[in-house]
């Protein structure tokens, strides 16, 4: 069976991505458009060098990133093969073409919602409360299901905004749904291919979102938030060496 060739890799395009994210966002898009569908072989390493003009660790590096997620799986002699679709299908709705689109996503949501963060633990009624906690266990119980957890997530944040009593907060973050629901499910994606340890630190960065929202201390909650964010990109850009702790 013919390999399918992988997505346009135009380059230079932005000078300052590595090779290996641009590689790595052109597999991404492959699957998106469908050119690349559950169960296709990828060209091996030497193809894929000589097609794009990189080097063989470029390749691997950018392979790595995508097998690290699920993205693509490897069978032993046989080469990397596109993964399970229930894994990927949430790149449908993205608009994010690159790994330098990925940081600059949360980049955004890092300063926007930490300071809805802050403003929820400041300002949050009794109600608010019991919407981010409801919205904290139905992530929970989606997640126990075995489930991706993506809306119940983005659900959880958008609660979190709601209980800032600014309204621009919640808007902005419904506006960005489609990207930070892709950069979210990402991450999980990441996540639920390592072990317990790094899906039990996710839970416990949502939960230290909650606690300091319930203790009504903005600072603790801008801080939790920050941190969250900053674990989430890290489980997508630096892999297994993320710290999450």
């Amino acid at each position: 069976m013919a390999q399918k060739p992988v997505l346009n890799l135009q380059y230079p395009a932005k000078k300052r991505e590595k090779l290996a994210d641009m590689l790595f966002s052109a597999i991404l898009k492959s699957i998106q458009d469908g050119d690349l569908v559950e169960g296709d072989r990828l060209p091996g390493e030497e193809a894929l060098s000589e097609q794009y003009n990189v080097s063989r660790p470029t390749i691997r590096e950018a392979l790595a990133r995508l097998r690290a997620g699920g993205i693509i799986v490897s069978r032993q002699g046989s080469g990397s093969y596109v993964g399970r679709l229930q894994h990927l299908d949430v790149l449908a709705f993205s608009d994010l073409s690159s790994i330098a689109d990925f940081e600059r996503c949360f980049e955004f949501r890092r300063g926007i919602e930490a300071g809805a963060c802050a403003l929820a633990a400041q300002l949050r009624s009794a109600d608010d409360l019991e919407h981010i906690q409801a919205a904290y266990q139905r992530l929970r119980m989606a997640l126990e299901r075995g489930e991706m957890g993506a809306e119940e997530d983005f659900a959880f944040h958008l609660a979190v905004a709601a209980a800032s009593r600014n309204h621009f907060f919640q808007s902005i973050l419904e506006s960005i749904h489609s990207q930070v629901l892709f950069s979210m499910s990402l991450s999980r994606n990441f996540a639920r291919e390592r072990s317990a340890d790094r899906k039990a630190a996710a839970d416990q960065e949502h939960r230290a979102v909650v606690d300091a929202i319930v203790r009504q201390d903005p600072v603790a909650a801008a801080d939790a938030m920050r941190s969250h964010i900053d674990n989430s990109v890290a489980r997508i850009l630096i892999g297994e060496n993320a710290c999450l702790t």
